[in-house]
């Protein structure tokens, strides 16, 4: 090291800045002048605008924004937010329904102290004005709606309806198909209500649920824009239902509300010739609507199912979550979801239904929505009668149409990730087969031009398969003519919170691949693929929650699984690999399989809540889920022998000399005793933060216990190796914290030598690669990551674009037997955001820790940056090195209320403003140390550019 110090300076200073007084200093007059932040970015439970709100102690959330953008450690010392009936009232200061009064702290997400009385299907207003941190008052935010749900179950008026007498519900049932034979379509129903209004209407309120899934239509109009509602639960435990504003729907005279349904998950069987990956059954699908209208006068009106109600067989004669979708335009009966509609003697009454017995919840995730549109890249007809489109893109979504042709001809719509030899669609990828495969088909009217999508299923493809029309120009007399054909995008309506930018072409290649995967998955779970299972497999959960949160606004989509996996939780405390659970793998001698009983899945109950908590420091998921939590860690007590576990599937997916499957390179017993280790040790952190000492002390001990353990029957001092001394086996060591202090550098060593053996290649699977990325990236060992991100053989991400990947693979060698579109070995993203880029995010550490700037500039890499949105607003930090790469420059922005800590590559570095002059406080530094070999730099809000030399 040398002796000379470097000199690291501070850019682009701005204005200097005036500190608050210290935490707990006496009050004392504010200085005159305007606040400096006002509150920005207004949310309740994580939604804006939020409708069906069903807890009486909502959380209401904000962001700061500074005043002037040149300010710098801005903050908040108090908040007040009041909550009201009325907009009005608000606006003028009032909170009748709640008013927190003036309350000391930095705090951007409260929850009120009391319940409060709200009403169930009504809108309230709130408002939020906070202190500046030398606590001079703001003014309140403008004030912000919401609306409820139902509260409580006493307030659901409606009653379950169906077109006819429920189905017993099928046990929990074993993967095996030949047990189940066919079943015959049948045309899924239609339902609607007639209904007056004879005076001034000034809101109506809709609260509804369709099981499987539904499409709600007001006067002939959908209410909504999204599709494939509700999110799938176990239905026997939670519903969710939607609340929607229809004010401007309905209108003087008669009015109709129209529900059509699909099976979705409640009723899946098997049809001739369609794919389904297990059979079962919750009941006939049924639905449930509650009408609120409240009138100019102050009356109300109820419209609500039951059995006045009517009902008819619609045009989707085939609904199939996993088999595909078949309509029939001749059975399309126009208005009958408006007013008027003739022939009501074809209409029979609905029937009363059981409700399928789970809580009805408010649906709090962001729903299912067309995101994009794509267009064909080519078409190409590989045989007489036969048209393939390739949309460019591997995606979860569903083909449209627009066909002309005679009515009672049909258009078959075969979907597929790969081409064969001949150039036809196949869905060898998706296990489906000619005689058990997946397809949509239309039937078409002969009105004219028909535009026409499924609404009730969905499937991963780029490709379309077309028999039976042909492209305009090509159709042969009486032929049906496609007249266009596009594929919709859908996938959860999540907000986008990232973006990176790597200044690498491979890099940013494959951060677009693993973001189509994540986004193709997201579906109210995150589910494995969007083609041959759609299920939530759990590992992914945790395993990829850096992939999420660097990139979506996931943490109500993370409360969601969280209920899936209670609800999926067993009596002995075990988590099945899947939730919700709707097919049991279990072995022909009736007892749990690996693959439905892994410690590496089931522990997600415990880390992927504390992976949400450490993304926004909402403790609400901790508390929701600590109950469980402490039941699964007593299950996996109950399985130890030793106090290590050795059972399960563990590195699923590795790369070894067998085709992949259960783990090769890696014990079991490793992989399984790691992760409960780990899982220990943060269920102690868990109950330390919900002020439960007695157990976090005793989550620890049980830490230590299974961490010696482990060390002494699987750790090799003499050649510091894990196990089979696998990529995996020293990785998860290593980066959980297992590995003791002096083998440290010796493990990682040996872990960087197997990777250079292997050619800068990952052998690790889907359980052990995030735990390699990880410990290279906390070793400093960026230089290796690139080194395997930039291979181009397999196995690697390189492999899978050269293969033409659009999105992640379920192998590492984009095996075409294998899924083509699959939400696993994206782990990638915590590296190229939280190693390269360099921000890392943890609000449960320290304030001046919780946002931290540490980038890893290896060579080769030019530029990184990130624009992130915290829960305390948005971060950016961005880098580029000198022609020479002898300097780097790094543009720190941090927001208003929060602190962050800057490490810089540069040991030894006197930080100095620009000109040379000493940095003093004021101008937003508040603390300057070596640690690691960097400088750190601690800062308040607002802009920074630091230039430091590359050593």
């Amino acid at each position: 090291m040398t002796s000379r110090r470097a000199v690291l300076r501070l850019l682009a200073l701005g204005a200097p800045v005036s500190f608050a007084r210290a935490e707990g200093a006496a009050q004392s007059v504010p200085p005159p002048g305007p606040c400096d932040v006002s509150p920005m970015m207004l949310q309740v439970e994580w939604r804006t605008a939020a409708q069906g709100i069903d807890l009486r102690r909502p959380r209401f959330a904000w962001a700061l924004a500074p005043r002037d953008p040149q300010l710098r450690v801005l903050g908040q010392s108090a908040w007040q937010v009041i909550v009201g009936r009325s907009a009005h009232a608000v606006r003028a200061g009032r909170g009748d329904i709640w008013n927190s009064g003036r309350r000391p702290g930095g705090a951007l997400r409260v929850t009120p102290d009391e319940v409060l009385p709200l009403s169930s299907q009504s809108d309230y207003w709130w408002a939020v004005r906070v202190w500046d941190q030398r606590g001079r008052p703001g003014e309140f935010s403008p004030p912000a709606p919401f609306t409820t749900g139902i509260l409580r179950a006493a307030d659901w008026r409606a009653q379950w309806i169906s077109d006819g007498p429920d189905w017993p519900a099928s046990p929990l049932p074993p993967p095996a198909l030949n047990r189940n034979p066919p079943s015959a379509p049948r045309p899924m129903p239609l339902f609607r209500r007639e209904f007056p209004l004879h005076k001034p209407l000034r809101r109506a309120l809709v609260s509804v649920c369709g099981l499987g899934q539904y499409a709600l239509h007001v006067n002939g109009e959908p209410v909504t824009g999204s599709v494939l509602n509700p999110g799938w639960t176990d239905y026997r435990k939670s519903i969710l239902y939607d609340t929607f504003d229809v004010t401007a729907l309905l209108r003087p005279g008669a009015n109709v509300l129209g529900v059509m349904l699909g099976n979705g998950f409640f009723n899946v069987e098997r049809y001739p010739g369609r794919y389904t990956k297990f059979v079962g059954r919750f009941g006939r699908p049924k639905l449930i609507v509650q009408l609120r209208l409240l009138f100019v006068d102050g009356s109300e009106q109820w419209v609500v199912s039951d059995e006045s109600w009517r009902t008819h067989p619609g045009p989707i004669v085939l609904s199939s979550v996993y088999g595909g979708e078949d309509f029939d335009a001749r059975r399309t009966l126009p208005g009958w979801d408006r007013p008027g509609f003739g022939a009501p003697e074809a209409w029979r009454p609905a029937t009363r239904v059981a409700s399928p017995g789970g809580q009805l919840r408010a649906q709090n995730v962001p729903p299912v929505s067309a995101a994009r549109t794509l267009t064909p890249v080519a078409v190409t007809q590989p045989r007489p009668g036969v048209f393939v489109y390739d949309l460019g893109e591997n995606f979860s979504g569903w083909p449209v149409i627009a066909v002309r042709g005679a009515a009672g001809r049909t258009v078959r719509l075969l979907p597929g990730e790969l081409l064969d030899a001949e150039g036809c669609v196949t869905q060898r990828s998706a296990a489906a087969t000619p005689g058990d495969a997946v397809w949509f088909t239309y039937t078409l009217a002969g009105t004219g031009l028909e535009r026409w999508q499924p609404r009730f299923s969905y499937y991963g493809f780029r490709y379309v398969q077309v028999e039976g029309a042909a492209p305009s120009g090509r159709a042969l007399a009486g032929e049906p003519e496609l007249v266009d054909l596009s594929g919709q995008f859908l996938h959860d309506a999540l907000a986008r919170i990232g973006t990176l930018e790597t200044g690498q072409p491979m890099l940013q290649r494959i951060h677009g691949l693993i973001l189509q995967a994540l986004l193709s998955n997201s579906f109210s779970v995150l589910t494995d693929c969007p083609q041959r299972e759609k299920l939530g497999w759990l590992e992914q959960t945790y395993l990829n929650a850096e992939t999420v949160f660097y990139n979506e606004q996931a943490v109500t989509v993370y409360e969601k699984m969280l209920r899936d996996m209670m609800d999926s939780q067993r009596p002995s405390g075990m988590v099945p690999s899947i939730a919700p659970e709707y097919v049991a793998f279990i072995d022909p001698d009736g007892r749990n399989s690996a693959f439905r009983d892994s410690p590496e899945w089931g522990s997600a109950i415990v880390l992927s809540p504390w992976a949400a908590y450490r993304y926004t420091g909402d403790t609400r998921i901790l508390e929701t889920g600590y109950p469980a939590m402490c039941r699964y860690a007593a299950y996996l007590a109950s399985r130890a022998q030793g106090d290590l576990l050795d059972y399960g599937l563990g590195d699923w997916f590795d790369w070894g000399p067998k085709p992949p499957g259960e783990s090769q390179l890696t014990s079991k017993r490793l992989t399984a005793s790691a992760t409960y280790c780990r899982l220990l040790a943060t269920l102690s952190g868990i109950a330390r933060v919900l002020g439960h000492g007695a157990d976090a002390h005793r989550f620890a001990r049980r830490a230590v216990a299974v961490r010696r353990a482990l060390n002494r029957a699987l750790f090799n001092p003499a050649t510091n190796q894990y196990g089979g001394a696998s990529q995996t086996a020293n990785a998860m060591p290593l980066a959980i914290g297992l590995v003791p202090a002096r083998h440290r550098a010796a493990v990682l060593a040996n872990l960087v030598a197997d990777i250079r053996a292997h050619g800068n290649h990952v052998t690790a699977g889907d359980i052990g690669y995030l735990y390699v990325i990880l410990a290279l990236m906390h070793g400093g060992r960026g230089d290796v990551l690139l080194d395997i991100l930039t291979q181009t053989t397999a196995p690697s991400y390189g492999y899978q674009l050269a293969r033409g990947a659009t999105a992640l693979t379920e192998t590492w060698n984009a095996n075409p037997d294998n899924s083509q579109n699959h939400f696993m070995l994206g782990q990638a993203e915590a590296w190229l955001y939280g190693g390269l880029a360099g921000l890392r995010i943890d609000m449960h550490r320290a304030a001046s820790e919780r946002i931290r700037i540490e980038p890893q500039p290896v060579q080769g890499v030019r530029s990184a940056s990130v624009r992130y949105q915290t829960v305390l607003g948005e971060v950016v930090a961005a880098w580029d090195k000198s022609v020479d790469e002898a300097r780097l420059r790094l543009r720190v922005e941090v927001p208003a209320g929060a602190l962050a800590t800057v490490a810089i590559p540069c040991a030894q570095a006197e930080l100095v403003r620009e000109g040379g002059r000493p940095l003093r406080q004021r101008y937003g530094v508040l603390h300057v140390r070596e640690a690691g070999g960097r400088t750190r730099v601690t800062i308040g809000s607002g802009q920074y550019v630091f230039d430091a030399p590359l050593v």
